[in-house]
């Protein structure tokens, strides 16, 4: 068992550990720490496996660190987010390896967040609002926003650092170059806005309709919503019996009552289009603004190859805290992954910059 497997393991651990230190609900916070304590049984198993002495390496890494900090910050549902994330992206690698070498799958290559569904099924003090709760929580949070703003500051680098090197590449570095820079971070900025803005303002409108047929349903039939609500336990296994009794217990709050119909047999996040069309369009263009700023800056206070070579390093530099910033939520080398990014990313520009070359030298 390879030592990063084991880290992986041990930053789970430490992971769902702060989750339920942290977690209001004790019937929440003992499924968390329970979750812990399997984490860390799996990597003291590996670690005997690999004669390893598990009490020299049982340290959460920089990455569990980083992301226990922006749970402190910005709170433990972004934790969890990229948590979860992490371990299906883990348990699908699995799954692909034991596929290309042909060995037979045993069940137990899913991902955690199917033990925590076990987990909370089995529970009989759990209830219908508490499960459903856990619901809006694991599919909502955490690890969506952390993606978004890194992607979205990936999407204003690469794009506007390949325009900036072609513009470059066909004058050396000289006039036009900070104009088509400015000029590319503001039009990239402003189209990833209105296509934000685009997004939200008609998935709103698109499911608002549902949404309200959903509770009108629930006010003139509710025997008929708690039989589908019924239905919806059932079909996660749980016994018909204790279903029901979630089921009513559930409809006693038909707001969250509600929201699991819409989810379950709508498959629609109430959540997530409660956000402001606005403030996501605003933050798209920021994010992307952020990205697209680097490789324009030298040309501020340089000119020729001097501030070609600076905006190739400052970009080279956010390319790489990028890549970084993505293993927060693979789970990947932070190194593998930071080069990784910076390659694709200067390879781009290399493209665009010979191109601009080409150009710059046909026109001369």
């Amino acid at each position: 068992m390879k030592n990063a497997s084991i880290q992986t393991e041990i930053d789970a651990a430490y992971l769902y550990q702060k989750l339920a230190d942290h977690e209001e609900d004790p019937l929440i916070a003992k499924v968390f720490h329970e979750m812990s304590l399997i984490e860390l049984s799996h990597a003291e198993a590996f670690a005997a496996h690999a004669h390893i002495d598990f009490e020299q390496i049982n340290k959460p890494s920089f990455r569990a660190k980083t992301l226990n900090a922006i749970g402190k910050v910005f709170g433990y549902d972004y934790v969890l987010g990229a948590l979860l994330d992490t371990e299906k992206s883990l348990s699908n690698a699995v799954i692909v390896a034991k596929r290309k070498n042909q060995q037979e799958l045993s069940g137990g290559e899913t991902n955690h967040v199917k033990i925590l569904r076990s987990i909370l099924d089995s529970d009989k003090r759990i209830s219908g609002n508490q499960l459903a709760r856990f619901e809006s929580r694991h599919r909502t949070v955490g690890g969506n926003a952390i993606r978004a703003a890194v992607l979205g500051g990936n999407d204003g680098l690469v794009s506007n650092f390949s325009l900036v090197m072609g513009i470059a590449g066909a004058t050396e570095g000289q006039q036009g170059v900070l104009l088509a820079g400015v000029a590319g971070l503001l039009a990239g900025a402003l189209s990833m806005a209105l296509g934000e803005w685009i997004s939200v303002k008609s998935s709103q409108e698109l499911y608002e309709n549902q949404m309200q047929l959903e509770m009108e349903e629930l006010e003139v039939n509710p025997e008929g919503e708690t039989r589908e609500l019924a239905l919806i336990y059932m079909a996660k296994g749980i016994p018909d019996a204790q279903a029901l009794d979630m089921a009513k217990e559930l409809m006693k709050n038909k707001t969250l009552a509600h929201d699991m119909l819409v989810k379950e047999e709508l498959g629609i996040n109430a959540e997530e289009l409660k956000g402001s069309a606005m403030e996501a369009a605003i933050s798209s263009f920021v994010l992307f603004g952020i990205g697209a700023i680097i490789p324009v800056w030298p040309f501020i206070f340089m000119q020729g190859y001097v501030a070609i070579g600076a905006s190739v390093a400052s970009s080279a530099v956010g390319l790489f805290l990028i890549g970084a910033a993505i293993t927060l939520f693979t789970g990947r080398s932070v190194w593998f992954s930071g080069f990784r990014q910076v390659l694709f990313g200067l390879s781009a520009a290399s493209v665009t910059y010979g191109i601009g070359r080409l150009i710059g030298v046909s026109i001369t």
